[in-house]
């Protein structure tokens, strides 16, 4: 009986701690400025991406890539993955690469690059290449 009691204290000594902390929540209104630019921001992001990809899946870029080692489907799982800064950085790059024959080969170098650079960071692992250290593979 005295057992019972005890846990019983116990337990609506911890019932009631738990109920005093409630974190406070943040609420705020936004302007309609900053939803807008927040959407717009957002589309030129997924725009930015579906352009990406849409170089990705053209046959002579597959190839290049191929070339190089980088299975296409690997090269657009990494776009999915990359930050909206990667994003802007990349298409910045293309860009200003020159228009016509060149500029496959430009964008299919810059694509390797990025995925290099990547690998070598821990964020993929797509080359055999690279080492990793210890712990991965």
């Amino acid at each position: 009986m005295k057992i019972r009691r005890w846990i019983s204290g116990v337990i609506v000594i911890c019932l009631s701690a738990m109920s005093v902390y409630v974190p406070a929540a943040n609420a705020a209104l936004i302007g309609t400025r900053d939803a807008v630019a927040a959407l717009q921001h957002q589309q030129t992001m997924r725009a930015a991406r579906a352009h990406l990809v849409a170089l990705l899946e053209r046959k002579d870029v597959a190839a290049q890539l191929e070339n190089y080692g980088v299975n296409a489907t690997d090269a657009q799982q990494r776009v999915a993955a990359m930050s909206d800064q990667e994003v802007q950085q990349l298409n910045t790059r293309m860009d200003q690469l020159p228009a016509g024959g060149d500029d496959i080969l430009g964008v299919a170098l810059v694509v390797f690059l990025v995925l290099l650079i990547t690998d070598i960071a821990g964020y993929t692992d797509i080359f055999p290449f690279v080492n990793h250290g210890s712990g991965r593979r």
